[in-house]
């Protein structure tokens, strides 16, 4: 019953760590703007979040006992990486729009505030069912 009611949860646990996870990576790049050389970094979150969740079936490397060395890389779950488009060519080969960058930070913040929202509305929804009122 309790796996039930917490089943929601869950999706909505795992899209605020790959949120969080994207906007790591969207201040990556803007710290880097003025780095020559540095390519933009992404992820396609919904595609992500389908792994995460179970969408595709992944098979990783299980650590099955506690002697077991930690595997480096991607495991499954963790978003696959790309590289953004060049959209203003520039002279030291940066790859960074800023423009763009910034508006992927804000549109994130929003989203990782509306989950913690939803999570919020689920948990008093649930609180409220158990006390009965």
């Amino acid at each position: 019953m309790l796996e039930q009611m917490t089943a929601r949860l869950d999706a909505y646990g795992q899209s605020l760590v790959l949120r969080s996870h994207r906007q790591q990576v969207i201040a990556s790049n803007i710290a880097n703007a003025d780095t020559p050389g540095y390519v933009a970094r992404d992820f396609d979150f919904a595609a992500a979040l389908k792994d995460a969740s179970g969408g595709t079936n992944r098979q990783g490397l299980a650590q099955t006992a506690a002697g077991h060395m930690r595997l480096s890389g991607p495991q499954p779950g963790d978003p696959k990486m790309g590289y953004a488009v060049q959209t203003q060519p520039s002279q030291d080969g940066n790859s960074v729009d800023l423009d763009r960058e910034r508006a992927n930070f804000v549109d994130n913040t929003i989203r990782y505030e509306s989950t913690l929202r939803f999570i919020n509305s689920n948990v008093k929804t649930m609180l409220s069912a158990i006390t009965g009122q």
